[in-house]
């Protein structure tokens, strides 16, 4: 009886044990998942990030490389819209070789006038002028600093800086006046004023009153009431330079490009000579001045254009908005509309003015 209460004492000792190993067993079980679940997890939270990299990196690839290949048309379609317009404002011809180059060609920072600061194009010699004629006093007349912006009659820069190629060292007032034909009456009216030709300064106004600088410098002021204008005089005589300007304040006040229009006639291109302007007498209008001309062996000629504009502003030498480099506008590529840096004249707008 001992022997089988001792039997089944081992034998519930042995279930015992055997029900302790499998519960370790399944402890170690349970753990070993649980690390394998978490290592797992840990593993998909690190593939799911780098899978968000690798698509916001693909991503930005795929947007750098479409901003490349938007910036390669937009600079493609640029290209090929000024190849277009240059085509256009030339013709179907393009410009011949002979005068194609760097800007640097063009330009010698070191010169002072318009003869000294812009080269011709190869095979070209400047035109012959009389000395002190008005063309010799537009081609040696002083630029600023190369360089130079366009200032505004109140100092602040004009906002295109890229249509010009010189700035003329010309007086400029802080009033409002001084615009595009003024620009242009001033260089005759200091021409003449600086060799004492002072019965050659007249200027009409708009409403056709001509106002006579030598009638000013006597004392004479003009009187304006309504559509009437007069003189009256209320000064005594005065020749100086502060007297002349304020008559060219005066005129710039009451002319236009409407009465420029009035003082000029038509031309045709191949009798150009320095000092014809392109003009469309408007309100507004416009105008631009030859400032200088030069020629080649077969007698092509090619010419340098200058401007004030609106507001007013200093007067400076213009680009020529169908070459990169090249300054000069060529006689023989003259299409109207005529296209300048900033503005289009249309045919008949060549003239000659009779000052």
């Amino acid at each position: 009886m001992l022997s089988i209460e001792r039997g089944v004492g081992m034998i519930d000792r042995g279930k015992a044990i055997s029900t302790l190993l499998i519960i370790v067993l399944i402890v170690i079980s349970i753990s070993g998942c649980t690390k394998e679940k978490n290592t797992s997890s840990d593993k998909l939270n690190v593939n799911e990030e780098q899978i968000i990299t690798d698509a916001n990196e693909e991503g930005v690839k795929e947007e750098n490389q479409q901003k490349n290949e938007e910036l390669d048309y937009d600079e493609t379609t640029t290209k090929d819209v000024d190849k277009q317009e240059s085509t256009n404002s030339q013709g179907e011809d393009s410009l011949d070789d002979d005068h194609m180059g760097q800007e640097a060609s063009f330009i010698n920072s070191s010169g002072n006038t318009v003869e000294t600061r812009i080269r011709t194009p190869e095979g070209y010699s400047r035109i012959e002028v009389t000395d002190n004629s008005f063309g010799d006093y537009l081609r040696n007349f002083d630029l600023k600093e190369d360089g130079s912006p366009v200032l505004l009659y109140d100092g602040r820069e004009k906002g295109n800086q890229s249509a010009h190629i010189a700035v003329l060292d010309m007086r400029l007032s802080n009033k409002d006046l001084q615009q595009c034909a003024d620009s242009v009456i001033r260089m005759y009216a200091e021409y003449y004023y600086a060799n004492k030709q002072y019965d050659k300064i007249n200027f009409h106004f708009v409403s056709g009153f001509l106002c006579e600088y030598e009638k000013w410098q006597k004392g004479y002021r003009v009187k304006v009431e309504g559509n009437t204008v007069s003189w009256q005089k209320t000064k005594g005589y005065d020749d100086s330079y502060e007297a002349f300007e304020k008559y060219l304040d005066t005129v710039f006040s009451y002319a236009s490009t409407l009465s420029l229009d009035k003082e000029s006639s038509k031309i045709d291109i191949t009798d150009l000579q320095i000092g014809d302007i392109f003009l469309k007498g408007g309100s507004p209008g416009h105008v631009v001045m030859v400032v200088d001309i030069c020629e080649n062996e077969l007698g092509d000629k090619a010419f340098l254009l200058a401007q004030g504009f609106m507001p007013a502003q200093e007067f400076h030498v213009l680009n020529n908005p169908s070459s990169e480099s090249d300054p000069w506008y060529y006689v023989n590529e003259v299409k109207y509309p005529f296209r300048t840096s900033e503005y289009s004249f249309d045919e008949g707008s060549l003239k000659k003015l009779e000052y």
